[in-house]
């Protein structure tokens, strides 16, 4: 297959090009539905007078439907997507990619979809249905897990398909976090996800960055030492991997912290926690929930970011544990090859 592949791509090298632009174009209609041809180029960035030949080629082939409203994509079309996911992963090298990074970063585990995030927005939306299938495939019965808040936790809820058989799964979240934004707060997201995959949830009614005596009075707290005690038995953890600086901001760090954490060249946070590129600990923050030593006694740990601007961050959370997996986009992964080729991150 990959030597068919490699002759194609060499006699005619438009038929890839042709292939995953008109894969773009199905992809973008379905996750944005109706749409108009107007809509559709700005998203895609390519001239109307392209995209009105290309629909008419897919609408010629049953896999768009177009009405006053807009356009739409057909079962049909819908079938062609999700089949033509694995064809342009391969395409593109993607599944060499992934075992060159695994090698790389000593983990068990790379899943990578096509594109960059910092690009295309609706790679976010790949990232949230890799990572839900994911999750699905490595379900175990009196399943416990444990998700974290933010943008990519978020989208992941959001794309986990819904199952209508009652399963005895948990689903708690990770960390306390009130105050932020409603829809990317750990405690929502561990709801939706419980709820799409008809199991049970509990919430953690805690703010982030709490002083000792607040940890202290907050843990005394019947209901919440209750969620915190079941964490200990999470045997499935989902989270995001932030920027160190971003997320700095995000939580009003002080001018001496933040001072602190770029002389230090912190370059990631999870869990509370800073590290710089080797994995060591800059800085942690008082919080209630899962803890470093819980994240390396976890049985399944699935890491999640995508776009290139994530790959320092990538590389220092993978230092944290080897038997974990690491889903990310095409524009991370290859960034992370190339500062990994680099003798300052040997």
């Amino acid at each position: 297959m990959n030597d068919l592949l490699s002759l194609y791509q060499k006699i005619v090298p438009e038929m890839i090009e042709t292939l995953e632009k008109r894969y773009n174009i199905l992809r973008n209609i379905y996750y944005n539905q109706p749409i108009g041809r107007r809509a559709l180029a700005n998203s895609l960035n390519i001239g109307e007078r392209v995209v009105r030949t290309e629909i008419n080629v897919l609408k010629d082939q049953g896999l768009l439907s177009v009405e006053t409203i807009g356009m739409s994509i057909t079962e049909e079309g819908k079938d062609v997507v999700e089949r033509l996911k694995e064809q342009i992963h391969r395409f593109k090298g993607l599944n060499y990619l992934e075992k060159s990074l695994e090698k790389e970063l000593n983990i068990r585990k790379v899943i990578i979809v096509p594109g960059n995030s910092d690009e295309d927005e609706l790679i976010l939306k790949d990232i949230g249905k890799a990572t839900s299938n994911y999750i699905v495939d490595k379900l175990e019965k009196n399943s416990i897990i444990g998700i974290t808040g933010g943008t990519t936790m978020a989208q992941v809820a959001e794309e986990m398909p819904v199952y209508k058989k009652k399963s005895d799964l948990l689903v708690l979240p990770a960390r306390g976090g009130l105050g932020e934004n409603v829809e990317t707060q750990a405690n929502n997201i561990a709801a939706k996800l419980a709820q799409k995959l008809c199991g049970n949830y509990k919430l953690l009614h805690v703010p982030d960055n709490l002083s000792e005596e607040a940890m202290e009075a907050l843990l005394s707290v019947k209901e919440i030492k209750e969620v915190v005690d079941i964490m200990r038995n999470i045997n499935m953890l989902v989270f995001g991997i932030g920027r160190a600086d971003i997320m700095a901001s995000r939580r009003h760090f002080s001018d001496d912290v933040v001072k602190h954490l770029c002389e230090n060249r912190a370059v990631a946070e999870s869990f509370g926690h800073y590290f710089n590129t080797k994995g060591k600990i800059i800085w942690e923050t008082n919080t209630i929930g899962i803890s470093l030593s819980d994240f390396k006694n976890i049985k399944t740990i699935i890491g999640v970011a995508s776009g290139e601007n994530k790959a320092e961050a990538i590389i220092s959370i993978c230092r944290l544990k080897e038997d974990m997996t690491l889903i990310t986009d095409e524009g991370a992964a290859k960034k992370i090859l190339n500062i990994v080729s680099t003798a300052t991150f040997k």
